[in-house]
């Protein structure tokens, strides 16, 4: 199944995707559960990402019972998924066109199950109305298609009962008139078959009224299978001519996809010019507010130069200050040195004095 999901998209489904796949399972279940769940992911991403629908109100398999039970009913639920992105990438014509060279019960069988699996489906964003009316009608030649293949397969089943019924009622016809021809030789030998009330006439004529039926019959068939095979060609020209419609309408809902696409790109851009427009009128309000910061700075600059100045001149005074200071200390010394110098020649005066008292008391003592 990876394979085929490689082979239908190789660059979404790539190497390294396909590499996640582990190959040598064997008899693993966990390991095969484990794969599967790998490819489901990979489809419905596929589906919202790539094909932009997201699958609703579908049974998912139950990729449990698929790995360990090999359960057919979730087997053909994945196989169902992998068709749908089969008949939706961009190599869709190629498969469908595979499909529509299978035989009719077996197209019969994968159209319903696209059927299916598209009426599940709902865009991932709402697209424009005429990309809507345009997959309207995409389902709608889809549903005519199965309708005339349906009446396609019923016209052809009744021209096979037609057929059978002539070759037995011709086979019936040959057994009367192989009977009629042998009791026409045993009259001959015996009774006159003109006369009506001998067993043999009677006979004969009993005969001649079931061959005229069955001969008013065998016409009547063939009528009416020419009439249905009137009708079969029919419905095969309208067949091909659906399959045309479809074809023409895939088409267009390529271009259309694609218009739509470009219209997510362009409105992409808008909102990237949008964003872009508000970021302008920011820097234009960032511009106004950085003519006034400048016109702010300049008048910070000019106080600043002011308080400098302010600032040179009490340096200067400041300067002059500690010089006067540097003075007053000296002088401060100096009046230190000079009141220690005075006490030291005022304690030698009062020694003086006390020596002299001293010296006057020992000369008056004397005298």
């Amino acid at each position: 199944m990876a394979m085929v999901l490689q082979k239908i998209d190789p660059v979404y489904f790539d190497e390294n995707w396909l590499n996640r796949i582990k190959t040598d399972v064997g008899d693993n279940w966990r390991l095969k559960i484990s794969n599967l769940k790998k490819i489901l992911k990979g489809i419905l991403d596929y589906n919202h990402e790539i094909l932009g629908h997201q699958i609703n109100d579908f049974t998912l398999p139950d990729v449990n019972l698929v790995g360990e039970h090999s359960d057919a009913s979730e087997l053909g639920r994945m196989l169902q998924l992998i068709l749908g992105c089969a008949v939706k990438c961009e190599q869709k014509q190629e498969y469908i066109q595979t499909i529509m060279m299978m035989e009719e019960s077996v197209q019969h069988m994968v159209m319903t199950a696209i059927q299916e699996l598209m009426s599940k489906e709902t865009p991932v964003s709402i697209g424009t109305d005429a990309y809507a009316e345009l997959d309207r009608q995409l389902k709608k030649a889809n549903e005519e298609l199965n309708d005339a293949l349906a009446a396609k397969e019923e016209i052809a089943q009744r021209c096979h009962e037609l057929d059978m019924q002539v070759a037995g009622l011709q086979e019936e016809k040959s057994s009367l008139l192989a009977e009629n021809q042998i009791l026409m030789e045993r009259m001959n030998q015996s009774d006159s078959l003109e006369d009506p009330n001998s067993p043999a006439g009677r006979r004969h004529l009993q005969l001649q009224t079931q061959l005229e039926q069955l001969q008013e019959e065998t016409f009547r068939l063939e009528a009416s299978k020419d009439d249905y095979r009137i009708r079969c060609e029919e419905l095969e020209k309208e067949i091909t001519e659906l399959r045309q419609q479809n074809e023409d309408l895939t088409t267009l809902a390529d271009e259309a996809q694609s218009l739509k696409d470009e219209m997510d790109v362009l409105r992409h851009s808008s909102d990237k010019v949008s964003k872009l427009e508000s970021q302008v009128e920011s820097y234009k309000k960032k511009l106004e507010d950085l003519g006034d910061l400048r016109r702010q700075v300049k008048l910070l600059e000019e106080k600043n130069t002011m308080y400098m100045q302010n600032t040179v001149s009490l340096e200067e005074e400041l300067r002059k200050a500690n010089a006067a200071r540097s003075q007053l200390e000296t002088y401060k010394r100096q009046v230190v040195e000079l009141q220690n110098r005075l006490s030291e020649e005022s304690k030698k005066a009062d020694k003086l004095e006390f020596e002299y008292k001293r010296l006057k008391e020992k000369i008056d003592s004397l005298q």
